[in-house]
């Protein structure tokens, strides 16, 4: 994404104010603050799906239910996609070091996208039990037990799911969203499988059983395909959405200093819950190196009042620069005979 030669308007917005969002979007939701919140979270998510993978198994064993033991499939692939959301959180919060000097953290999308493709893992295996039980046919014994099983695993998920939905939202965390996303889907296949041991309760119709668990394979591929979607575009360096880069330009904007004579080349990617943005700003003819890098800085502290977690590289230009990288720009729009 390029805005060549964007020239800077009118300040809207005094440089104290933006200053003081940007310390305290930083105070806020400084790397300190979120890593013992990402890491609880997932913890949560771990000991959670635990619990119930034990309770689900028991009731499959007991009843004989196809989509009781599906369910514990599912539940046990939510446990593996929540023990590596727990150590990509961990390790995503690491610092730069040398060998991978712009940090960690886009292991939590490779997190997110392991756990989508773990989730069309436990649709197959769901589909194939499922055809295996309606070729063969199978009994299924007090149910009673299964309802209340599931019952309960709905209601544990529910509760866990928006939990790790608002850590991931107060620590912008991909693994954490990606978990959440499981766990909720996990919770409404539950109902689904909850209503068809209903009826099979009362209609004595087994193969219902396994219907409603190729039903729920249908909405965990589902799931884990909009998990990959979402985790792949991060991987492959996608630019961040519209209204961040509007909020980068508006940032800009505001700032108001005389010597900005406008900027361009503006371009924008995310890694995990960081976002990193490069920019090319103009300065008018006389503005000393000093001046120009004190508004880089502040130029940077405005912008991080607008992204959360944002690393801002700005490269230094002079007034005519602008118009040389535009007949450049131009040069290589031309098409070629």
């Amino acid at each position: 994404m390029t805005t060549p030669g964007r020239r800077v308007g009118t300040p809207r917005l005094s440089r104290d104010r933006l200053s003081g969002a940007a310390d305290a979007t930083a105070a806020a939701v400084g790397p300190a603050a979120q890593a013992p919140r990402k890491e609880r979270a997932a913890a949560i998510s771990i000991l959670s799906n635990s619990l119930l993978i034990a309770l689900k198994i028991a009731a499959g064993a007991v009843t004989g239910s196809i989509a009781i033991l599906t369910e514990a499939a599912h539940s046990g692939i939510d446990l593996i996609a929540s023990v590596v959301a727990y150590f990509s959180v961990r390790k995503a919060d690491e610092p730069a070091d040398e060998s991978h000097p712009y940090g960690h953290q886009k292991v939590e999308n490779l997190a997110a996208a392991i756990e989508g493709m773990l989730i069309l893992v436990g649709a197959g295996i769901i589909v194939y039990e499922s055809v295996r039980r309606l070729t063969e046919g199978a009994e299924i014994e007090s149910l009673g037990i299964g309802i209340a099983v599931i019952g309960f695993s709905a209601v544990a998920n529910f509760g866990v799911s928006g939990y790790l939905y608002r850590q991931a939202r107060v620590t912008d965390s991909p693994a954490l969203e990606g978990d959440a996303a499981h766990l909720r889907t996990d919770a409404f296949t539950s109902l689904g499988v909850l209503v068809a041991l209903v009826l099979v309760e009362a209609t004595g119709v087994n193969e219902l059983d396994a219907i409603t668990a190729l039903v729920v394979a249908v909405a965990i591929v589902i799931a884990g395909l909009r998990i990959l979607a979402r985790s792949s575009r991060v991987l492959v360096d996608e630019a961040l959405p519209p209204d961040e880069l509007d909020a980068v330009r508006d940032a800009i904007e505001r700032h108001g200093a005389p010597e900005i004579l406008g900027f361009h080349k503006l371009r924008a990617r995310r890694a995990g819950s960081r976002r990193y943005v490069d920019l090319h700003v103009q300065f008018r003819d006389g503005t000393t190196l000093q001046r120009a890098h004190e508004i880089s800085h502040e130029l940077q502290g405005a912008i991080r009042g607008r992204l959360r977690g944002a690393d801002v590289l700005i490269h230094l230009e002079p007034a005519d620069a602008a118009d040389k990288a535009s007949r450049s720009d131009e040069g290589d729009r031309t098409p070629k005979d």
